[in-house]
């Protein structure tokens, strides 16, 4: 299990004062605000201050005084810790929680194992890899999910003719 989580990726500098643009991997960006600290790859960092441009976060971590410094982050992800991450409601899971479970048909079958999870604007999209080699793309919506079991490691998905080719 993942002791931390992907939050967002710095993206680029803004303005003169040691902002950065970041775009985040969170399913709502107002996340940024409830936190003190993010971790930048591996360094801990206070935030002094969280501003929005569209679906983007401006940060300003405390040490970052300028465009240079800003830029030097440019391309480094950002992480918190899972004991930081928020509670979630019973029918919900953190990717990283989900991707390596087995997948399944509805008959039992095994199909491979979630190799990632797309996420949409309108929906997400669970990559599998196939057991025997390949991949497939299943609809991350209740048609298709119809079961985690994370107590097992396993998804079961319905599968429909043609989805796997």
């Amino acid at each position: 299990m993942l002791e931390r989580f992907k939050l967002g990726q710095i993206v680029n500098a803004v303005g003169l004062k040691g902002e950065t643009k970041v775009y985040p991997y969170c399913d709502y960006k107002e996340r940024f605000e409830e936190l003190e600290t993010l971790f930048i790859e591996d360094e801990v960092r206070k935030i002094e201050k969280v501003r929005y441009q569209g679906e983007l976060a401006i940060i300003k971590f405390e040490a970052v005084s300028d465009r240079n410094a800003a830029e030097a982050l440019k391309g480094k992800y950002l992480y918190i810790d899972r004991a930081h991450a928020r509670a979630l409601d019973e029918d919900e899971f953190f990717i990283a929680d989900l991707c390596g479970l087995k997948v399944v048909s509805e008959e039992g079958a095994e199909l491979g194992k979630l190799k990632d999870i797309i996420q949409g604007p309108a929906q997400d999209v669970y990559e599998v890899e196939k057991t025997e080699g390949g991949l497939f793309l299943v609809p991350a919506v209740a048609e298709f999910i119809k079961n985690i079991d994370m107590e097992n490691g396993v998804i079961t998905i319905k599968v429909l003719e043609g989805m796997m080719d």
